[in-house]
């Protein structure tokens, strides 16, 4: 699909129709505003319509509280509901949030534990789930889009977790045609399942860092997506850390402090760096590395999260910023990628008590050997346009999402090797439900690379142009998706099931 002919085309508004497929009459089209969000101009310079306030305390995400009275038993309720914050001075805004907040409460829980969590759905006529992203919970447990809550009732989400399934996990809502808007107005929240021994010295502490980004109008308001948002992925005007903009946080000198980073950002690239400060990766998606790396810079893809040490070595100011990334964009409108303030560590001439080393291994991840199945999966994207209509979408093996479709079948302990490919004009983060895999190769432009580290995920940056291989393997049984985690893209088509059997 050529980018620049689309453009041409000077298309406004679009919806989703009961296939997937983005479609309008060419007579019915409002505004013919090709030029994205009123937040960013044509060369991507912001133009925030609010000023939000920065530099207050870091705050940290309250816990959900266990109301179970029995030892290795979470037992909880969520509410997703309407409620007004205030992002901007003299500005309420209307979000949707888990019991009245965005980010939500963080779930903490230990591996091996039982969860038992009551979920109420109050936002007014629409069907919601919760979507427990990367956790391995049984197919009719997992909150997705076949399975929705209709307003005004509740559900009982019931799971174990196995023991070595220690992780940053986290939840939101999977519902059909309405994921993308129920998480950028505020359904977000972080689950982590701590282990029973962890390698990590208590010394570094564990701080949570939720990513969202923000798109205000002049009243408060949250805006409708765009043309530009369906095409690209909603990207807002401000990211916030745990709901704030540019907290700040401060330790002494020779502080080594251990870091959660979870990107719930319906489309935002975030590619990082601790200003200098030394940073070392021991985790990804679904827990800890076998031993530690360091890292200069990290980029998060949508979905994503990762686990880091961040050594804060001498007095003065470091920043969480970030860097430039071209994840490809169609239109005008691209968003600043790089140098955007998102928190400041504020180091002070007090030298911290002295910390433990970190230990050189951090667990064992067996590899998940020879594949018996080999799969293929294709990204595109689609445009046809007439003199009376328009369609697009974004489409794996030339197809749009079929919730009665059955994509894939698969057996339960079967190692299959399934290889992306991006034809598309635009990276896509590739998320599959239900279980955690590895990543074993990126080919990009005829050069083969392998990845940096052996790691769990459960989502996964696939670059245009690039082809990613991995090895994963369902243990459990029912129906299972796989999609772009661009939320946008899933809702235009870019989705599959895949139905696992005993």
């Amino acid at each position: 699909m050529d980018r620049r002919s689309f453009l041409a085309a000077g298309v406004a508004t679009v919806l989703a129709s009961p296939r997937a497929i983005a479609q309008m009459k060419m007579d019915e089209m409002p505004g013919m505003d090709m030029g994205g969000h009123t937040g960013h101009d044509m060369d991507g310079a912001p133009k925030s319509a609010a000023m939000l306030p920065e530099g207050q305390a870091l705050r940290e995400l309250p816990l959900l509280a266990n109301e179970a009275n029995s030892p290795r038993l979470f037992r909880a309720n969520l509410t997703a509901e309407p409620a007004m914050v205030r992002f901007a001075d003299g500005l309420d805004t209307p979000i949707l949030g888990y019991n009245g907040m965005s980010p939500g409460p963080l779930i903490e829980v230990t591996e091996g534990d039982r969860v038992e969590i009551v979920f109420t759905n109050q936002i007014p006529e629409e069907t919601s789930t919760i979507h427990w992203h990367g956790m391995p919970v049984p197919a009719d447990q997992d909150g997705n889009p076949m399975d929705p809550v209709a307003t005004g009732t509740e559900r009982t989400y019931s799971f174990e977790l196995p023991e070595g399934t220690a992780g940053s996990y986290w939840y939101h809502p999977h519902p059909h045609g309405k994921t993308a808007e129920q998480v950028y107005r505020g359904l977000a929240g972080a689950f982590v399942v701590k282990p029973k021994a962890d390698p990590i010295p208590a010394e570094y502490g564990d701080t949570v860092l939720v990513f969202t980004d923000l798109r205000l109008a002049a009243d408060g308001t949250m805006p409708d997506n765009t043309m530009v948002d369906l095409m690209n992925g909603r990207v807002g005007d401000h990211v916030l850390v745990n709901g704030q903009k540019n907290p700040a946080l401060s330790v002494p000198f020779g502080t080594k402090r251990r870091f959660r980073f979870y990107n719930a950002t319906n489309a935002r690239f975030l590619r990082l760096s601790f200003d200098g400060a030394p940073m070392t990766i021991i985790g990804t998606d679904g827990g800890l590395l076998e031993a530690p790396v360091a890292a200069k810079d990290v980029l998060l893809s949508p979905a994503e999260r990762l686990e880091l040490i961040v050594s804060f070595e001498k007095p003065g100011t470091v920043t969480l910023n970030t860097l430039d990334y071209d994840r490809g964009w169609m239109g005008a409108g691209r968003p600043a990628d790089a140098g955007l303030a998102l928190l400041t560590v504020n180091v002070s001439d007090t030298p911290a008590e002295a910390f433990p080393p970190l230990p050189e291994k951090l667990r064992p991840i067996a590899q998940l050997g020879t594949p018996a199945v080999s799969r293929r999966f294709v990204f595109t994207e689609t445009m046809t346009m007439s003199a009376t209509d328009m369609q697009m979408g974004f489409l794996i093996n030339g197809a749009a999402f079929d919730m009665g479709r059955i994509d894939v079948v698969s057996k339960t302990g079967q190692v299959e090797l399934w290889e992306i490919v991006n034809k598309a004009d635009m990276d896509h983060p590739f998320h599959v439900h239900g279980t955690q895999f590895q990543v074993v190769e990126h080919e990009r432009g005829g050069q083969v690379s392998k990845p940096a580290y052996l790691g769990w995920k459960d989502t996964v940056n696939v670059a245009r142009g690039e082809t990613v291989r991995l090895l994963l393997r369902q243990d459990r049984p029912g129906r299972r998706m796989y999609h772009c985690h661009i939320l946008e893209h899933e809702q235009l088509g870019m989705m599959g099931v895949i139905d696992v059997q005993a």
